[in-house]
């Protein structure tokens, strides 16, 4: 390793470290007092976007239960290489919040199939004539609830006095700048204090903030928003169910380089150990080797993100040796020995420790060597493994197949003809696989 690899390594360290986390927000707060200002979360939604309609189902109690000014922003995610699989991404996210909703008992998409796309524009005037308004949430939030249930009748009546709005695209482009000189670029999306939470999947982290922090109008946690946490536990049967054996595996399409699949890893193996289902790990090339650039922007939230759900999950992270190109490619290689010695769990947890969390960087043979043999893989064979290049096909076959089943980034979760994308989603897998079993024979935990 370089002695400039080394210090980005260990820089990567301290940046995304608990204590220089707890001290931007010790920051943060001194400027927000020192300026008498209110906690101010800003809220970035869009109507387009099921997920801004799944947060701000939130938004009203989050306002209640906190003394917060809140913001909603009324925007547009940005497109290109922030989301370089748009039609995947759309068609995904439809069923995901219609599973999502489901188990949080939000309608979605019950008056109607799609949304009533007709009056998307009326609908989006009528929002940013009242923009800053008291009220506005409630507003944004009705609109979305419409649009989202596939209410055309709603929205209709919503929009039918509505003339249009001159300006209504030079506000949405200067709510979009604010996103974007905020340093992120995909809505559904809050901020406070310097940092960002996406979706419901990070609201707690948000409401924990603001606990810390005696923002809290009066004791104890806001009900629905704590209810989110309660539904999206992962319960796990004490033994196998015996309908489990006629399951087909779990897979989880994988990538070296997805700080997401290293810490979706053991918690993927553990669901599928507790149903006695078989796991088949499928490899696949990083992004950025498959010609998909990833803007700054992006890197930099899913690396704090990624900190911090390790933390969660008890994931060792921080210092990190990015393995792209030949680190990758010679990881890829030796996968191939390990899947013959049966060790290609052992091997990935290794790989996951060493790029992740110890600052190893495996594009050497002294750190590859020392990934092997923590995995109990023979050093000479893995050597050897490394002129062998068959494993660019069986990559680029993994690719073909996530994508085939609607997913184009990972960690992918697939179970028969069933799908479902990102470490968000272990619990809905557990979710899945206890419906399938449905046989009443294994207590769950």
């Amino acid at each position: 390793m370089t002695a400039r690899s080394t210090l980005r390594s260990r820089l990567f360290g301290i940046i995304l470290s608990p204590k220089m986390l707890a001290l931007r927000r010790r920051m943060a707060d001194v400027t927000r007092r020192a300026r008498r200002a209110p906690h101010t979360v800003s809220a970035f939604l869009e109507l387009d976007d099921p997920y801004s309609y799944l947060l701000s189902s939130y938004l009203g109690e989050l306002a209640g239960h906190y003394a917060i000014d809140l913001r909603v922003y009324l925007t547009e995610a940005m497109r290109g290489p922030f989301r370089p699989a748009e039609d995947l991404y759309r068609e995904f996210a439809l069923e995901d919040c219609r599973r999502v909703a489901r188990e949080l008992g939000i309608p979605f998409l019950d008056k109607g199939a799609t949304p009533p796309v007709e009056h998307r524009r009326a609908l989006i005037d009528t929002l940013l004539a009242r923009a800053g308004t008291a009220g506005f949430a409630g507003d944004v939030h009705a609109a979305l609830a419409a649009y989202w249930r596939g209410d055309a009748e709603a929205v209709s009546r919503r929009t039918r006095d509505a003339a249009p709005m001159p300006g209504a695209q030079a506000l949405l482009d200067r709510h979009q700048a604010l996103l974007r000189r905020l340093g992120h670029y995909d809505t559904a999306t809050l901020h406070y204090g310097g940092e960002w939470y996406r979706g419901i999947d990070r609201l707690h982290y948000l409401v924990d903030r603001l606990d810390a922090l005696g923002a809290a109008c009066e004791p104890g946690l806001a009900p629905r928003i704590a209810s989110v946490r309660q539904v999206m536990r992962t319960d796990l049967p004490v033994r196998p169910p015996t309908a489990a054996r006629e399951l087909p595996p779990v897979e989880m399409f994988y990538s070296l380089r997805s700080p997401y699949s290293w810490i979706a890893l053991d918690r993927v193996a553990a669901i599928a150990d507790a149903f006695g289902v078989p796991l088949h790990l499928r490899p696949v090339l990083p992004m950025a080797m498959r010609g998909l650039p990833v803007p700054r922007a992006k890197r930099l939230y899913i690396a704090h993100d990624a900190a911090r759900e390790a933390r969660r999950h008890g994931v060792p992270f921080g210092r990190i040796a990015d393995p792209l190109g030949a680190g990758v490619e010679r990881c890829m290689a030796v996968w191939q020995y390990a899947v013959r010695e049966k060790r290609e769990r052992d091997f990935l947890q290794s790989a996951g420790r060493a790029i992740w969390a110890r600052g190893i960087d495996v594009a050497t043979d002294d750190g590859l060597r020392a990934v092997t043999a923590r995995a109990g893989l023979f050093w000479p064979e893995a050597k050897a493994a490394l002129a062998d290049d068959s494993w660019r096909a069986i990559a680029q076959a993994n690719r073909d197949e996530m994508q085939e089943a609607g997913a184009w980034g990972v960690p992918t979760l697939r179970v028969g003809d069933w799908t479902t994308w990102g470490q968000d989603r272990d619990w809905l897998l557990a979710r899945h696989l206890e419906e399938r079993c449905d046989s009443g024979d294994g207590i769950m935990i």
